[in-house]
């Protein structure tokens, strides 16, 4: 065993090695010592905020003319707004292609607001819009930075071969045989325009009561859909568990739940098949990725979650090009409510099996019209608080 003097003595010796190493090397060649990247001057050195329902859009400005596009959505903007103006002195002067380091800066900043809804879907907007500036800086599609793509196409829906029915109404704390008759109803007339080859989708939107689910389940054959989306409200792994002890069909979800850390426990406890980040709720690109190589350690794919902008929806789609197990992908780029004013522009193409092609770069690929951009963001832009109540005056999911 060595001795006290000899630890001490090997430590010396250490830290003499250490600067003799500093005094040849000199601190501005050793690498140890060049965290920042040496070779560039590139620095944020402005944002912009344009609210144009539903989303809110940064413009993230740098010392080289380079821009980058990022949206928050899904969050009262009223606050969202106040919000990513404040978290823009912490990247304020910064290299915005410290992508990682600016994500963990915003992220790890105030204790007790971390991790919560709004600063995670505030954070999602910069984050994209870092990643819009690294992949413009180095010329190519941002999927490029992530390893490259995976694929050559990603499957989509809504689309003739895929389609998703959404919960027909609220539900009361316990199903009806109408409701199930109605429900069952909405899912075979799908399967009968996509035929037996296409996919069709059940949303419970986390509204549906956990036994009339297990109720619905029994009264269509397990292969009738490809997955039911949020069987439950988040929050208790305990039902979700429930939930998958009783139904034999694939159950997704993951569009409420924020980064790695509430994904998690659902794959420790085994009790979903298919995870559904949804890149503006879940932080971003940066997050994105991560949830998708945590899952993927357990065997999981990803149907990623998106009502977005075209902004939004081309940064899921990047996240989908890079990763390797990808089941299907949301999908509503013509949609004027998630597209208000066809501010955001993107170049896609749906082929006959109902696949679209990888996003073009650089960067996210996508064509903004700025000037169309600042006329819609000066209209009146309001928030309503939505909700639902059932017949008894109760509040319901939905």
């Amino acid at each position: 065993m060595p001795t006290r003097r000899a630890l001490l003595s090997s430590a010396a010796a250490l830290a003499a090695g250490n600067v003799l190493l500093n005094e040849v090397v000199g601190q501005d060649q050793n690498p140890a010592a060049q965290v920042v990247d040496r070779v560039s001057s590139l620095k944020i050195t402005g944002m912009r905020t344009f609210w144009v329902n539903p989303c809110l859009f940064i413009r993230i400005e740098t010392n080289q003319g380079i821009v980058g596009w990022g949206e928050i959505k899904a969050v009262d903007l009223r606050v969202a707004k106040v919000l990513v103006e404040s978290l823009f002195e912490l990247i304020n002067g910064e290299n915005p292609t410290r992508i990682e380091h600016l994500w963990q800066k915003v992220f790890r900043t105030h204790r007790n607001i971390r991790g919560g809804a709004f600063m995670i879907h505030t954070l999602a907007g910069i984050d994209m819009a870092l990643w819009d500036i690294a992949g413009k800086l180095w010329g190519v599609p941002v999927y490029r930075l992530l390893g490259g793509p995976s694929r050559d196409r990603i499957r989509v829906y809504h689309t003739p071969q895929a389609k998703k029915v959404p919960p027909p109404g609220v539900f009361e704390h316990s199903g009806t045989p109408a409701d199930i008759e109605r429900i069952v109803a909405s899912i075979k007339a799908a399967r009968e325009q996509v035929g037996p080859a296409g996919a069709v989708m059940f949303d419970a939107h986390s509204a549906v009561p956990p036994a009339t689910l297990i109720q619905l389940a029994a009264a269509i054959k397990s292969y009738d859909v490809l997955f039911i989306e949020e069987p439950a409200v988040p929050g208790n792994i305990e039902v979700f568990k429930r939930l998958k002890e009783q139904i034999a069909i694939p159950l997704a979800a993951g569009e409420r739940d924020r980064t790695i850390y509430e994904v998690l426990p659902y794959l420790q406890n085994r009790c979903l098949d298919i995870i559904q980040p949804d890149c503006c709720h879940t932080g971003g690109i940066t997050s994105m990725k991560k949830i998708a190589t945590l899952a993927e350690a357990y065997f999981v794919p990803l149907a990623p979650h998106c009502t977005a902008s075209n902004l939004g929806i081309a940064a899921s789609l990047h996240v989908a090009s890079a990763v390797p197990l990808l089941l299907i992908h949301e999908f509503y780029p013509d949609n004027g409510g998630f597209n208000p004013g066809n501010v955001m522009r993107m170049d896609w193409k749906l082929d006959a099996e109902g696949y679209i092609g990888l996003p073009r770069g650089p960067g996210l690929g996508i064509e903004v019209d700025e000037k169309k951009l600042e006329e819609e963001a000066k209209k009146p832009q309001t928030y309503r608080w939505s909700g639902r109540i059932l017949k008894d005056g109760s509040i319901a999911d939905y």
